[in-house]
Order: structure tokens, then sequence, then C-alpha cells
């Protein structure tokens, strides 16, 4: 006997074991999809998070917080979703919609700092993600 249980097919054993690489994860991955769903709040935004309540990215939860980015040192607040391991946020390019009426999105790559804007129930000052207080905005 060679192990406990039926020997998979070859074809199922190839999906199986081959590599995903360096690939980004699929939105509908069970991870992802759980990320938030039954975690206290606390002071760390999200690795991920979409303000488009189709996603199953959304939150309304941390979003009723006010989520603030700085991406690349600027105040950014026309921000659609953003992912902080992966160093991207999707923007609003103006007014364009699709054919469903979404807004038409850019992915810019860089450096992105999320920080709650108010502090949870019975909490204190907000903080950004990486322990920096956002800069004074310029008007």
């Amino acid at each position: 006997c060679s192990g406990p249980g039926p020997r998979p097919s070859p074809r199922n054993r190839k999906r199986d074991t081959q590599e995903v690489g360096n690939r980004a994860p699929t939105r509908y991955q069970p991870a992802i999809l759980t990320m938030t769903i039954g975690r206290p709040m606390t002071d760390t935004p999200p690795d991920r998070l979409s303000v488009n309540p189709r996603s199953p990215l959304y939150d309304p939860e941390i979003l009723s917080r006010g989520i603030g980015i700085r991406f690349n040192g600027i105040e950014k607040t026309n921000v659609e979703e953003y992912c902080i391991s992966e160093g991207w946020i999707k923007v609003a390019a103006g007014k364009a919609v699709d054919r469903k009426g979404n807004p038409m999105t850019i992915k810019l790559k860089g450096e992105v700092i999320p920080y709650f804007e108010r502090p949870a129930a019975g909490g204190d000052a907000a903080e950004p993600a990486s322990g920096v207080a956002p800069a004074p905005t310029e008007d």
C-alpha cells in the first residue's frame, strides 16, 4: 500500500502540483475574501480594500471609519482600491466610465500608506499603518 486514500489521476496531479509563481492572488481566493470577516477592529488598515460595494474587498465597517491614503508622500482622495503588500492603488481616470457605469481606473505603483481618519469606538487618535503621522496638506 502506498499511502492513505486513492491516488489522484495524472490530470489532477499536474494541476495540484503546478506552481503559481509570482502572480498576484486573484480577488476570488478564499484567503482574501475572509480577510476582514470576523476580525475585531484594529488600528491597522487591511492590506487590500475597495470602495466598490460589488468587490469582495469591500468592507463597510472599515470604510465607515474613513480611510486616508498617502501615495508616494502625497495625500490621495480619489482612490478606488489599494494594496499595501503589492504597492499599488487604483484611481479613477477622469469622468470616463465603462459600459456598466463603473469608473475607468488606472493602476499606479508606489509606496502606499493607509491610515484611519477616525479612531475606532473607544480608541485613540488616528495613526498611519507605518506609525508615521500624515503630512499636513498644503492649501
